[in-house]
């Protein structure tokens, strides 16, 4: 597939960066991570309860991630006590009605999914 030019970003480019960005949007901790934080921010504890299966520290490795490409917002109260909400960005909350609308069409297409593993 070659480049659009009008593109400056081509995820099929291993040196492009978006493909290091695509690679933690649709982790399994990414995906979940930034549909968890789409309906309104959460603090670190609410995020690992709605997530079941991450670990502390992968929670912690996929926010610092996410934050880091400018999809995550990492917001300090310094109310007593210390208050850390995570948030998505504009830019997050685009791509997370992306990763949201995936998710939907998994949803729909799982019944033939399983229909097709009981198959096999």
């Amino acid at each position: 597939m070659s480049q659009d030019p009008r593109r400056p970003f081509d995820v099929f480019d291993g040196g492009c960066p978006s493909r290091e960005v695509l690679e933690h949007v649709t982790s399994r901790w990414g995906s979940l991570t930034l549909a968890a934080l789409s309906p309104e921010p959460a603090r670190f504890g609410e995020l690992r309860r709605c997530i079941d299966g991450i670990s502390e520290k992968m929670l912690s490795q996929t926010l610092k991630s996410l934050e880091a490409d400018g999809l995550v917002d990492r917001r300090v109260r310094s109310t007593a006590p210390l208050h850390v909400d995570y948030a998505l960005t504009p830019s997050g909350s685009k791509v997370a009605e992306a990763v949201k609308a995936l998710i939907l069409s998994l949803y729909g297409v799982m019944p033939d999914v399983m229909a097709a593993r009981q198959s096999a």
